[in-house]
């Protein structure tokens, strides 16, 4: 015999749809990584233009012997983009909701404590099942402002081979206006 307690119910969890939302932290969850997509398009166009200018880099060290050159990453490391830390974060809001939002990123250990109040500046996801991110935090017990970090494409590619497509891309460039010039 299975006996109900209309007065016991749980609540769940919402997504918070506004923008900014102010609260007490009831909880951080366990963090888990979550990868970013490199998209095929911009991976091939930066690796296009590394290429020509490190086919010119590697003809001008063969000329000088000077030999040895970086380690490079196969298209697929690069591909699998970086990781970042989801820490899903709950949060009670001034209506008594138990609001779920995402902070993707690290923070100082000591940025948030169960029963901090905060407010939020929050961002929807692309996937609309996943709750929202959170932009910024506004700690008003301790007064801090914090805004989590995430790794980017442009920071998993890296500067060196940034830079090398940005100088292949301006010899392509230069080499086109040449020959429409002659």
């Amino acid at each position: 015999m299975v006996i109900m307690d209309n007065d016991l119910h749980i609540r769940r969890a919402v997504h918070p749809a506004e923008r900014i939302v102010t609260g007490r932290v009831v909880r951080l969850l366990e963090g888990y990584p979550r990868e970013v997509r490199v998209g095929q398009p911009v991976l091939v166009a930066v690796l296009t233009a590394a290429g020509v200018m490190g086919l010119l880099m590697l003809l001008v060290r063969s000329l000088l012997s000077s030999g040895g050159g970086g380690a490079r990453r196969s298209f697929k490391e690069l591909k699998k983009g970086p990781e970042f830390l989801v820490t899903p974060l709950r949060l009670r809001d001034g209506a008594d909701r138990l609001l779920e939002v995402e902070l993707h990123g690290h923070l100082p250990q000591s940025a948030l404590h169960p029963a901090d109040h905060v407010q939020l500046t929050l961002r929807p996801q692309r996937d609309p099942e996943l709750p929202p991110r959170i932009e910024r935090i506004v700690n008003l017990t301790t007064g801090q402002l914090l805004t989590p970090r995430t790794a980017t494409v442009w920071s998993h590619l890296g500067p060196p081979l940034l830079l090398q497509a940005a100088l292949g891309a301006l010899l392509l460039v230069g080499v086109a206006a040449w020959s429409a010039l002659g």
